[in-house]
């Protein structure tokens, strides 16, 4: 195990340093005693734990009590055990696949071939549907997408009505992927992988594998946090698989962070981030947390992540509903490698995106005069690219993003939003998915006679087809990037609601209609990249 240069931490680290290391033994050592306890002691603090919540007037339990409907929607969501459960829980039909990495990692990755009540299994589309790609970040898996109290602000269920083939993949390590052909997942050489690999085999190998199967050429690739950074590096290293990515859709995109809101945590990290080898080992990065939750009552255990992403990230999640946080929390985590984390910390001590340097204790880094990592050639890509980001998402630095981006990048920021609202914030549906849809909309045809035949526009909300169409507002290019306001139509932001129009089935027809023929001049991404925000006062 390498050491830590000691000249790299300064004098006030030293003790944040060893209180970090007394508080991951103190945790162990917990997490032990508490796994050896007999089950009715655990049942007895469950239920103490569940009265005083209830008594405590802001915990919100009382008000998801005081509505049955929700309450069963958000226990099933939270007690589903996996991907293909949450599907069948709102009506849509999911099926498992397996892809063989080149390096021998065997990865699931899951499909919604069709909208929902629908028989796409057993009677395929005479068409052939698109196809998108969507992938997870960091300690997560495909759950995240789905893991929510309403259908109609699923952007993999939307999609999946509008009439696209919907695949979603898992990263090496994680739930849906711990296996390999040969290396057993209690190896520490199972763990020994970064950003690296993810974008060497992970991405272009499931979607060599998607293509190959569905017999397309392209397909739309979306990527929440980390699921973007692995888009980034893999299409700046693979020419090739840019032809086959026809467009590349961030949500809350990461690659290069400014670091972490608490100082302490982000100054150890920053002189050396190889103190969390020391921390975790070599394997699975924080393994104890799916022990933990198991046992935590479930607010309780809202209430913990809730103030570890404020302490780390100063995220407030406001945006959040609670109800969303009782049943999306749960399926937020899953596994990977300490070596990915520490590459993290590599890339936020450095400034720059990466490739993993393997000789970071090295002092010959020191100076840089003799060895230098490479950096990803992101301004290679030649796939389009649009970012859509929380304005006050502390993870986020947008003018460095663009400046490492390709001439022609769009950007569109989000005020008062963080990096889970592009997944599960209230208003994704009014916010976050009319970018995704006018992108689409621009890059692919949907079969919008499959949807409509199969009657599934009713499946969205009325706020997302009130959106979806393009016509009520378009992003207005000026001369100066970064100096645009667009407009995302009549839709809902901060507290102001539109009431749609829609009175028919024969006018919803025609809206959307409209917005998948439409030409969307505002999306031109062959011009200088703008930086485009919504705001409230566009929407008057």
């Amino acid at each position: 195990m390498a050491v830590p240069f000691i000249g790299r931490l300064r004098l006030f680290e030293w003790p944040a340093l060893l209180l970090s290391l007394v508080l991951v033994v103190l945790e162990y050592l917990l997490s032990i005693i508490t796994a050896l306890l007999p089950s009715f002691v655990i049942a007895f603090f469950h239920r103490l734990t569940t009265a005083i919540f209830t008594l405590v007037p802001t915990s919100g339990v009382n008000k998801l009590l005081a509505d049955p409907v929700l309450d069963e929607v958000v226990t099933e969501v939270r007690e589903a055990h996996g991907f293909v459960e949450i599907c069948r829980i709102f009506g849509y039909d999911a099926e498992e696949h397996i892809v063989k990495t080149q390096d021998g990692y065997l990865l699931g990755v899951h499909r919604i071939g069709g909208p929902k009540h629908s028989a796409w299994r057993t009677r395929p589309p005479a068409t052939p549907r698109p196809v998108v790609y969507l992938h997870h970040g960091l300690l997560m898996n495909s759950e995240i997408w789905v893991a929510n109290v309403d259908p109609t602000k699923v952007l993999p269920f939307v999609l999946a009505d509008l009439g696209y083939d919907v695949w979603l993949g898992n990263n090496r390590g994680n739930k849906y992927s711990k296996k390999h052909v040969s290396l057993r997942p209690t190896s520490v050489q199972f763990w020994d992988f970064s950003i690296d690999n993810f974008a060497l085999y992970d991405i272009p190998d499931t979607i060599n594998y998607i293509l190959e199967l569905v017999n397309q050429p392209d397909l739309v690739y979306i990527g929440f946090s980390q699921g973007s950074a692995q888009a980034f590096a893999t299409l700046s290293i693979n020419p090739g698989l840019n032809k086959r990515v026809k467009l590349f859709i961030a949500l809350a995109p990461a690659m290069a962070p400014p670091g972490l809101r608490n100082n302490i945590v982000d100054s150890l990290m920053r002189a050396s981030p190889s103190l969390i080898y020391l921390l975790f080992g070599r394997k699975a990065i924080l393994q104890s947390a799916a022990f933990w939750q198991s046992i935590m009552y479930p607010p309780l255990f809202v209430k913990t992540i809730d103030l570890s992403l404020k302490s780390l990230f100063n995220w407030r999640c406001k945006n959040i509903t609670y109800p969303q946080k009782l049943a999306a929390y749960p399926h937020l985590y899953s596994f990977t490698s300490v070596k990915s984390v520490v590459h993290w910390f590599q890339i936020i001590r450095s400034g720059r995106f990466h490739m993993f340097d393997d000789e970071l204790e090295s002092p010959f880094t020191e100076t840089k005069y003799f060895y230098r990592v490479a950096s990803f050639p992101t301004q290679n890509i030649t796939t389009p690219i649009m970012l859509v980001y929380g304005k006050t998402d502390s993870l986020v630095d947008i003018d460095v993003m663009l400046s490492e981006l390709p001439e022609g990048t769009v950007a569109f920021g989000v005020p008062e939003h963080e990096h889970l609202d592009m997944i599960w914030g209230d208003d994704v549906d009014t916010l976050v998915f009319p970018h995704v849809f006018r992108a689409l909309s621009k890059f692919s045809d949907a079969p919008l006679s499959l949807m409509l035949e199969n009657n599934n526009a009713g499946n969205m909300s009325m706020s997302t087809l009130n959106t979806i169409d393009g016509s009520d507002g378009e992003p207005v290019d000026t001369s100066t990037p970064k100096a645009v306001t667009g407009v995302l139509g009549r839709s809902r932001v901060e507290g102001m609601t539109y009431q749609s129009s829609i009175t028919s089935q024969e006018q919803l027809t025609k809206k959307i209609s409209r917005s998948f023929s439409s030409s969307h001049s505002g999306f031109n991404f062959g011009r200088s990249d703008p930086v485009v925000e919504v705001t409230k006062t566009n929407l008057d």
